[in-house]
Order: C-alpha cells, then sequence, then structure tokens
C-alpha cells in the first residue's frame, strides 16, 4: 500500500487529487491549515472507499509546523510515497500597493513551503530509492499575469525548483515534476462574474474553463508507473491558453 501526502487538500484541486489517489488505492494524508470541518468531512469519505486517511494541521509557509506535519503522518500511515505540494495563496494588485508582509506572505507559502515540503520527503525517498514529488505551478508561473506579480514570481521558483531537484535527486531514484494549471472552475473563482468567465472562455482555445479532476488525473499520471520515464518536465493543463 502506498501513501500519498496532499498539501492544501481540504478543497478545490488538492480535494479532488486526495479523491483520485483514494481510487487508486493509496492511503491519504490530508494537510490543510483553517478548513478543518472540510478536511475532516474528506477523510470520512475517503476512508468510505477503504483505504486510511487522517488530516493534518499545518501552515507550510512554517518548517517547524512542516516538520511536525509530516512526523504525524509518518506516525499514523507510514513512510511517505507520494508528496504533492498544491498548497498555495494568491494576491490580486499592482506590485506599488503591494506591502512587504503581503510579499513575505505568497512566498513564503507558495514557494518556500514547497521547499520546505520537499525536503522533509526527501530524506525518506532517498533511502528508500523511491518516491515521486507532484508540484502544482501555474501557467502564470510560465508567463506571468499582470497585477499577480508575487504569485507569478513564486509560480516561476516552483517550475525552477522542480527542474533543478529533478537533476539532484534523479539518481537517487526520485522523480520530480510539475502541474501547471491554467482557469479551474474552484471555489478561487466565486469572485467572478458570468462576464468574467465567459471571457476567460473565449481566451481558451478549447473554449471551455478546467477542473479540479482535470488537474487531478494529470498529477495521478505523474505519480504512476505509466511515468516512470519523465521527470522534470511542467505539464501544462492549460485548455491551450498558455501554448
Amino acid at each position: 500500500m502506498s501513501t500519498v501526502l496532499i498539501t492544501g487538500a481540504s478543497r478545490g484541486i488538492g480535494a479532488q487529487c486526495a479523491l483520485t489517489f483514494a481510487r487508486e488505492g493509496y492511503d491519504v494524508a490530508l494537510n490543510y491549515c483553517r478548513s478543518e470541518e472540510k478536511a475532516r468531512e474528506l477523510v470520512r469519505e475517503i476512508e468510505a472507499l477503504g483505504v486510511r486517511a487522517c488530516a493534518v494541521q499545518a501552515d507550510v509557509a512554517d518548517s517547524a509546523q512542516v516538520k511536525q506535519m509530516f512526523d504525524t503522518v509518518r506516525a499514523e500511515l507510514g513512510a511517505i510515497d507520494v508528496l504533492v505540494n498544491n498548497a498555495g495563496i494568491a494576491h490580486v494588485g499592482l506590485l506599488t500597493d503591494m506591502t512587504d508582509d503581503e510579499w513575505r506572505r505568497v512566498i513564503d507559502t507558495d514557494l518556500s513551503g514547497t521547499f520546505y515540503c520537499c525536503r522533509e520527503a526527501l530524506s525518506d525517498m532517498i533511502r528508500a530509492h523511491s518516491g515521486v514529488i507532484v508540484n502544482i505551478a501555474s501557467m502564470w508561473g510560465e508567463v506571468g499575469a499582470s497585477c499577480e506579480a508575487a504569485y507569478s514570481a513564486a509560480k516561476a521558483g516552483v517550475i525552477g525548483l522542480t527542474k533543478a531537484l529533478a537533476k539532484e535527486v534523479g539518481p537517487s531514484g526520485v522523480r520530480v515534476n510539475a502541474v501547471s494549471p491554467g482557469v479551474v472552475m474552484t471555489d478561487m473563482m466565486a469572485g467572478f462574474s458570468d462576464e468574467d468567465v465567459a471571457a476567460l472562455k473565449d481566451d481558451t482555445p478549447l473554449t471551455s474553463l478546467g477542473s479540479p479532476e482535470d488537474i487531478a488525473d494529470a498529477v495521478i499520471f505523474l505519480a504512476s508507473e505509466k511515468a516512470r520515464f519523465i521527470t522534470g518536465q511542467v505539464l501544462s493543463v492549460n485548455g491551450g491558453m498558455v501554448i
């Protein structure tokens, strides 16, 4: 039985990844920061599928909390075979209006949090000469987004980290890849009007927006043996918005 740890797993893409891995027979560790009840509900849903699950609170921007999270997961579910770094936050606004604290919060969560989790996971993976890390990046990390400078910078950093780490740990039998979503219909889209959504669809060659399932399917593919010869790559799942 394999174990996956998914950060930011209480909702949206992370929650769908958790369900997708559970349906493939993985034991699932769900990280959440504030949404405890949603995480607990998801644990119950996953356990009903016949696998083990646990929910662990941690702010991935804090390395001490990350270490404690990994210790808890190891105690409850054993060694972590797959890590999905999904936790992230965004900030929309002009760079000139952004405060130091707002900048640091995005970088610390989206980029440093990914680093902290990779560092913890690799201690087991390198020893086992086996393991998979899938980082959730963003199309804005590939091309940049106006008024999302910090988010774009953090996700570009995630892509660079993915490529560098793949070279570093490949000889130890560990694969590291990224999935780079486009516009995905999650609750983060709640503030968009119907007109905004229609405009985004018009900007997408496939004329539709993504679903959490689209991203989760890409993640589990990269975690599977079907991707055994793939590492250091960025799989862009964006409907053609960025080519």
